[in-house]
């Protein structure tokens, strides 16, 4: 039978093969003597000692192989040997009842029975740290697994000797006992036991040197902000400048972990001020600053962060004196951009805002954008509510503020993406009759040709439903004037713009009805002379080939 190795590989994996048995095979001797001579050992008086120790011996090579059958390793004559092993004063038996279940821990499919965290509980009081840290790693693993019940656990008193261990010194066991807290954290019952008496090493921890310390700390405190109640203990407790201080750390876990737990924080405004007391704007301008991490989900929870801000006015006004929107617009670019487009879609929603949005060449953006992601909702959505923000900008008194530039700009913006028919569909829907009264209004700025045609082709591209019609119908008298002008225009293209908006207001028969017989009607009656008169005559020329023509 074929391998698909070449010879040479074939030797290599034999020889490795066979090294590697020859070494698995030393060890499990060198552990079958150690459990041995433990067996044999005057140490040993009491008989679950000397029975699990003697079982042990027996069957450690072949444990791998018990494991399919968990009744012989959660059976009482095990649960006796290890209540003796952790109860004894010997650290060399509480090592191995450690070692027992974290052994367990790996291999465990079921639930730990009740009666298995008594010895547990004896082993996170040794005053061995190896032993401490051997078992709240298999602690951590059989919670992890949900092998045993989170309240339990606290029932027990084991958070005690668990925060305990942040005071030991050793990196190790602080992350395992950090990685316990969190996991207790998960359940919203065990949360009030933690804060009380938790949170403080916590942010001890969170601002140490090391860095899997710190990641693990800030990785327990976002689990602890999972609740209003639990966020409120946090921010008494001066978690807020911590986590705002850990936004710079060089670990990415952690920029993770800490933003995410400030935007939990966010989440509930009472805690707005102290977020934003901290001096020169040092939280927000930490948050601009990871919205450009090269990690994605940093800067995407950067931009979530932002966005719940986004709801303070203030705020908003401190975002744009920021300059965000670059950085905002670099994000439009990635593979995920829907963070970036929900927060500029909150900044459009303030009116002086948009302005700058629209300088800043956004539309440009929505219009690439849209491009590449045409089956986003999400994107759809508030491309086309940004995009009717910008137009509703240009309403009432505040239309004065806006440059002719600027109008034109929009409107070029709009009438491209109203050819493309997800968004013409979510902007046809979410226009408002203040949104129509401006484009109507802009359709006659007779002395801004190019703003009165773009504002036409906007009309001509909307989905005449009956809502849009309701809109429309106070001003089609209003329209009518307007696109006589633009029947009478010399310039082709105007002429022809103006027959096809009127074709698409003809879907409403009360504009139908008020075309009868008007000034419009006879004018589109002397267009279709002129154009059938033009017919005629150019029949009569002989046809040239489009080739022979410079255009």
């Amino acid at each position: 039978m074929a391998t698909g190795f070449c010879g040479n590989c074939s030797r290599l994996l034999k020889e490795f093969t066979a090294h590697f048995r020859k070494v698995y095979r030393e060890i499990e001797q060198q552990i079958r003597e150690v459990f041995r001579e433990l067996s044999q050992c005057t140490c040993f008086r009491t008989t679950p000692e000397r029975m699990f120790l003697r079982r042990m011996t027996q069957e450690f090579p072949s444990l791998h192989l018990l494991y399919e059958d968990e009744t012989q390793l959660l059976d009482q004559e095990s649960l006796r040997g290890l209540n003796s092993l952790a109860s004894s004063e010997n650290t060399n038996l509480q090592m191995t009842a450690a070692m027992y279940y974290l052994h367990l821990s790996h291999h465990l499919k079921s639930p730990l029975p009740d009666a298995f965290m008594e010895p547990v509980m004896a082993l996170l009081l040794s005053t061995d740290l190896n032993v401490q840290k051997t078992i709240s790693l298999s602690l951590v693993n059989l919670l992890v697994k949900n092998n045993v019940c989170k309240e339990l656990v606290i029932e027990m008193g084991m958070l005690v000797p668990i925060l305990e261990l942040f005071q030991s010194g050793d990196a190790t066991g602080q992350c395992h006992s950090c990685a316990c807290v969190t996991m207790l954290a998960s359940s919203e019952s065990n949360r009030e036991a933690i804060t009380t008496d938790g949170i403080i090493p916590l942010l001890a921890l969170a601002k140490s040197y090391d860095p899997q310390v710190q990641q693990s700390a800030t990785w327990a405190l976002l689990h602890l902000t999972q609740s209003e109640s639990s966020i409120r203990i946090l921010c008494q407790a001066g978690a807020i400048p911590v986590l705002v201080l850990l936004l710079q750390s060089s670990d990415s876990e952690v920029q993770f972990y800490s933003c995410t737990a400030l935007c939990n924080i966010a989440a509930v405004q009472e805690h707005h001020p102290k977020l934003l007391s901290i001096g020169g704007h040092f939280l927000l301008k930490s948050l601009l600053t990871l919205m450009s991490s090269p990690v994605q989900k940093n800067s995407n929870q950067a931009c979530r962060c932002l966005e719940t801000f986004s709801k303070n006015v203030l705020i908003q006004e401190q975002l744009m004196d920021l300059d965000c929107v670059l950085p905002l617009k670099a994000l439009l670019k990635t593979s995920s951009p829907e963070s970036a487009i929900t927060l500029l879609s909150a900044l459009s929603a303030r009116p002086p805002n948009n302005d700058i949005l629209v300088s800043e060449g956004l539309l440009d953006e929505i219009g690439q954008l849209l491009h590449h992601h045409r089956c986003s909702s999400v994107i759809i959505t508030h491309s086309g509510k940004i995009i009717t923000d910008l137009c509703s900008s240009c309403e009432g008194q505040q239309s004065s503020t806006l440059s002719d530039e600027t109008l034109l700009h929009v409107t070029t913006h709009l009438h491209h993406l109203m050819t493309w028919d997800p968004l013409k569909s979510t902007l046809s829907v979410t226009i408002t009759s203040d949104q129509v009264s401006r484009l109507v209004k802009l359709l006659g700025q007779t002395q801004y040709p190019q703003l009165s045609y773009n504002s036409a082709a906007i009309i001509s591209k909307l989905e005449m439903t009956g809502k849009m019609a309701q809109l429309l119908r106070p001003h089609y008298i209003t329209m009518l004037e307007y696109l006589l002008v633009f029947l009478k225009s010399k310039d082709v293209n105007f002429q022809q713009l103006g027959i096809v908006t009127i074709l698409n207001l003809k879907k409403d028969e009360d504009f139908s009805s008020l075309l009868a017989n008007s000034k419009l009607e006879l004018q589109l009656w002397m267009v279709h002379v002129q154009t059938e008169e033009t017919r005629r005559l150019l029949q009569k020329i002989e046809p040239l080939s489009p080739s022979s023509v410079n255009l």
